[in-house]
């Protein structure tokens, strides 16, 4: 790893401290124009997710119902019963995305895995960065809102579902995660800036309670009018 990645992970706690858990469980609500773009409106007002921390999966409850929640992994994604009964299920569901654009409303389906995805990544970066089979490359610092940031182009490995293949990520000069770029392909409108902040600890582990996710114009500016998602972090627990 580089020297960059080793430091930004231990200021988000550190690598031995996040490999003593297995999971974390965030309560949390999301909104922003996408989910209304998308015909559901309102779905994640007040919501948890679950990720495995060792593995790919992720489960939101409640999903539309209270006894229903979500199952996601890159493979298989379905909306469950809390008694084991599978209310619905697609194989390959990133295939179902062919042909999308911003305007294609989603089924259930679709919301649990772009949603799946999504806050897998998010509650695991930037500890999956010192797995072997993810790639850092150090780029060129820049600064905004008065600071130097300090940026990592992360290559993510085949077998992860993930926004897009290679991804940006910005670091203040205390390590901690300030912005995230990424093309967002299964919603196929362009590339987006995703902000962090208002770190807290949980179990030891440095998360960014408040994210707000803009779209990029052309020539790499941020349009602050639109917020495509927010997303707002009440608790995480790392078991």
């Amino acid at each position: 790893m580089s020297d960059l990645t080793n430091a930004v992970i231990k200021a988000h706690g550190g690598l031995d401290r996040y490999q003593q858990f297995s999971s974390a469980t965030a309560r949390f609500r999301s909104g922003g124009a996408l989910w209304a773009i998308k015909g559901q409106e309102g779905i994640f007002d007040q919501a948890a997710v679950r990720v495995n921390l060792r593995r790919q999966h992720a489960s939101h409850f409640p999903f539309k119902a209270p006894d229903l929640h979500t199952s996601f992994t890159a493979q298989r994604v379905a909306v469950e019963s809390d008694t084991g009964e599978v209310k619905a299920e697609r194989r390959n569901p990133r295939a179902s995305f062919a042909g999308h654009v911003l305007e294609t409303p989603w089924d259930d389906l679709d919301v649990a895995y772009f949603a799946g995805y999504a806050m897998w990544t998010y509650l695991t970066s930037p500890f999956t960065f010192a797995r072997p089979d993810f790639q850092t490359e150090d780029l060129s610092p820049v600064t905004e809102e008065g600071e130097t940031w300090n940026r990592l182009k992360v290559t993510f490995p085949d077998h992860i579902a993930t926004h897009s293949r290679e991804q940006t990520f910005y670091f203040d000069q205390d390590g901690l995660l300030r912005r995230h770029d990424y093309t967002a392909e299964v919603i196929n409108a362009g590339p987006a800036a995703h902000y962090c902040s208002h770190h807290k600890e949980f179990g030891g582990i440095m998360v960014p309670t408040q994210r707000r996710v803009y779209p990029l114009a052309e020539d790499g500016t941020v349009v602050r009018d639109i917020e495509l998602v927010t997303i707002d972090i009440d608790d995480v627990v790392f078991a």
